[in-house]
């Protein structure tokens, strides 16, 4: 029987190569195995993220994330044997939270991959999307004038409408979009939802309440909430990033992407009138904002009512709260649509197929 194409790497694989195949299967993570095909270790998508965010070089081997290697006495991955029932394999995967469990032949070598997304056959994936959608477009003008920004045409179909595409195929049924700003537009255009395969409500804003205010109509949900500025166009693994929230026990996940910045002279390190040193034109990195949030519905009760109050007011609300605020590295595609260059971009990106 010929072997299921599986995520497979070995421990010289860098971890660019990991990322690209995590991606290509799907599967949320990458198998580490010897010449033997012998199991040595997990990489998860969150691994790989959690490396990002400590400033691991991408060009690396994958062993870089296994300090312990090659440790006898760490704990091996949880494994299954062929032939194991999905009842058993769900049960290990619900005793040890993970959602995948690599699956071992009778010689020992990784034959198989369970996964708990297949073994369930569910895809609905249990979060309510919210689209801040409000906005006057101010930056993009002439083009908002008569159009809000989030109607805005790439490639023959709304922003908005690339958005909720972007929802519906990772799972998420239920969006709320936050409308001020020409919102009759929006909501003629896509009603309830149902034509476009989710099921749609509005939180209209008679005056603006920034890009949290409207959050608080949203306490009373049961379910984390995945919160997108009606002006990104993204193809971030939002099941990822729900992981992510949960791996932390996070009250709030803050999508965030790298963004470089050049100085293109001499920078020079002085104590008084000396010079100690000088870096020709280096590059520092900064973590940004992707305006990508997943929100716990208890932190909506920290939203003042019927006011202004932005998402960088509620970040700092839930820290001095005293819960858990933690940053989701966003490597996949990102845009912020907010100038006209960048608009360009993304209807050329989208033709391309690129997003």
């Amino acid at each position: 029987m010929p072997l299921p194409n599986l995520p497979l790497i070995t421990l010289e694989t860098s971890l660019r190569d990991t990322m690209s195949v995590i991606d290509s299967h799907a599967k949320g993570i990458a198998v580490v195995v010897d010449e033997e095909r012998r199991l040595l270790a997990t990489i998860t998508d969150g691994d790989i993220r959690r490396a990002l965010l400590a400033g691991i070089d991408v060009d690396q081997p994958v062993v870089r994330l296994m300090p312990w290697y090659p440790n006898p006495n760490v704990s091996p991955p949880i494994t299954a044997q062929i032939g194991t029932s999905e009842s058993v394999l769900l049960s290990l995967m619900h005793d040890h939270s993970i959602r995948q469990i690599p699956v071992l032949d009778r010689d020992g070598r990784v034959c198989d991959l369970a996964v708990q997304q297949d073994l369930l056959r569910q895809f609905e994936m249990p979060v309510t999307g919210v689209i801040m959608a409000g906005g006057f477009g101010t930056r993009l003008r002439p083009l908002t004038e008569d159009v809000p920004k989030p109607m805005l045409p790439i490639n023959g179909r709304p922003l908005l409408e690339h958005m909720l595409s972007k929802l519906r195929q990772a799972g998420i049924r239920s969006v709320s979009i936050a409308t001020h700003y020409l919102s009759e537009n929006i909501i003629q255009h896509f009603k309830d939802g149902s034509e476009f395969g989710v099921n749609l409500s509005y939180i209209e804003e008679t005056a603006p309440l920034g890009t949290a205010g409207s959050l608080r109509k949203m306490s009373t949900e049961t379910v984390p909430l995945l919160v997108l500025n009606g002006d990104i166009l993204t193809g971030v693994d939002f099941r990822a990033m729900l992981d992510f929230h949960r791996e932390n026990d996070a009250k709030l996940t803050v999508g965030v992407q790298q963004y470089r910045i050049q100085i293109p002279f001499g920078v020079m390190e002085t104590e008084g009138v000396c010079v100690k040193s000088i870096t020709e034109k280096p590059t520092y990195r900064y973590l940004i904002n992707a305006g990508i949030y997943l929100v716990d519905p208890a932190v909506c009760n920290l939203v003042p009512a019927d006011r202004r109050f932005d998402m960088t007011d509620l970040i700092e609300a839930v820290i001095e709260s005293g819960d858990r605020v933690i940053s989701f590295p966003v490597r996949e595609y990102w845009l912020d649509i907010g100038r006209p260059e960048h608009y360009r971009k993304a209807e050329v990106d989208v033709s391309r197929g690129i997003i």
